[in-house]
């Protein structure tokens, strides 16, 4: 398993309030987290914060994830615990009221890979049979294309396309999307903000994960592409790739639990 993150502030807004993390527990699992802040000045930054740390440290103190059904009960509990820690910081400090931030995390293991959702945050799975979207976007375009009142052209450029039916951290309780996949030889898993859908169309996606080149250069090309097409918001992406073969060192920047 090969893993790299990238975050940027984009070309139009003047502070990050995405946050990504790569976390490796000693059993050689890996989780992936992409959250994109919202909610006025630095307060997003903070709910975002607060998700990619708080979920760092229950993965720390998780003991061995071996079965699908462990990793999603794992993220059912752990987001909703989450989700109570943020909407009450929320509560007791003015400045960050109505504060949250999507979440789109995976667990990666050898065998599979156990993907949890919340917002409009994305993962994605490519390989030889093409690139297709596993999450579900809880937005009120996703909604109205869904029911059929809009076209999925229309809803690129719709007007609300950028309200949020669930987050974390803006009520008491919260609904996350929990699934399971098999995660086999040449796959890649894409984890990304709005930031990069917004601006990078599925098909631009597709052609550079699958393209040659590392993972690094992958990152890169994506994050450039963004800007290319305006850069309007902070963009952060995760690519999660499953070697043919086994390899030693694994590049990413994440947290080894001694």
């Amino acid at each position: 398993m090969e893993v790299i993150d990238r975050t940027d502030c984009g070309k139009v807004r003047d502070h990050n309030e995405d946050h990504v993390g790569i976390f490796k527990n000693v059993n050689g699992d890996v989780l992936a987290v992409v959250a994109d802040g919202m909610g006025g000045h630095l307060a997003g930054d903070v709910a975002s914060k607060m998700a990619t740390e708080r979920l760092h440290q229950l993965w720390n103190e998780e003991g061995k994830i071996a079965t699908p059904e462990q990793a999603e009960q794992f993220f059912k509990e752990k987001i909703k615990m989450i989700n109570s820690e943020i909407f009450r910081h929320a509560s007791e400090n003015e400045e960050y009221f109505g504060m949250g931030t999507t979440l789109v995390a995976a667990v990666c293991t050898d065998k599979f890979v156990t993907i949890a959702n919340i917002g409009d945050s994305r993962c994605y799975l490519a390989n030889e049979n093409g690139m297709k979207q596993l999450t579900d976007d809880h937005s009120l375009v996703n909604e109205l294309v869904k029911s059929g009142q809009i076209s999925k052209e229309d809803a690129e450029h719709h007007p609300r396309k950028n309200i949020l039916l669930r987050a974390l951290g803006t009520e008491k309780n919260v609904d996350v999307d929990v699934m399971t996949i098999s995660f086999e030889e040449g796959d890649y898993l894409l984890l990304c903000s709005d930031g990069l859908t917004n601006m990078v169309t599925d098909g631009e996606i597709a052609q550079i994960l699958l393209s040659e080149g590392n993972l690094e250069e992958k990152a890169d090309r994506l994050i450039q592409l963004a800007n290319d097409h305006g850069g309007v918001d902070n963009i952060s992406l995760i690519i999660v790739y499953h070697h043919n073969k086994e390899v030693g060192e694994i590049h990413a920047n994440w947290e080894t639990n001694q």
